[in-house]
């Protein structure tokens, strides 16, 4: 697969994105951790709340694209003073880009232009490139639950960044 060095990130959701989006963590995260549905509806779900409670100034969606594929994304939620970081993935192809990298300096960015006072993220332990980058980034793990809500045995874990 050819792809662009010139992948862009925007805020602006266009028609198929949301759908786009709840899809692709369906498929990405099924083929690589053998998660099942139960993903696809905690995303889907997380998402409508998301865009139901949207206020621009507080809330944010960053979309990579090449041309007009999605290749990776993140957001973030409005929890009072405290921010949540959700939605962050990479499409397999596109790692190694520094596109993580990016996605997440655009959350850091308008997580202190917002005067956030913490954010946090729920994510699995079978995502390590992920935690690395939620660490680089001053997120610690403060949290671990078993769980089996993504249709298979998985250690839920909760990072947290205070300012």
């Amino acid at each position: 697969m050819e792809k662009s060095t010139k992948i862009r990130i925007d805020t602006q959701l266009q028609p198929g994105d949301i759908g786009y989006l709840i899809y692709l963590h369906g498929k990405l995260y099924a083929r690589e951790n053998g998660y099942l549905r139960g993903l696809e509806i905690y995303t889907m779900e997380s998402i409508l709340e998301s865009l139901k409670n949207f206020n621009p100034a507080k809330d944010r969606f960053w979309l990579a694209r090449d041309n007009d594929k999605i290749v990776g994304s993140i957001a973030l939620m409005n929890r009072g003073t405290s921010a949540q970081l959700r939605y962050f993935l990479i499409e397999t192809d596109y790692r190694g880009l520094g596109l993580g990298n990016r996605l997440m300096q655009a959350f850091i960015d308008f997580f202190h232009a917002c005067d956030y006072q913490s954010a946090y993220l729920w994510t699995t332990n079978e995502l390590p490139a992920a935690a690395h980058l939620y660490k680089k980034f001053g997120f610690e793990l403060m949290e671990e639950v078993p769980s089996e809500q993504f249709g298979k045995q998985t250690i839920e874990q909760k990072y947290e960044l205070r300012v």
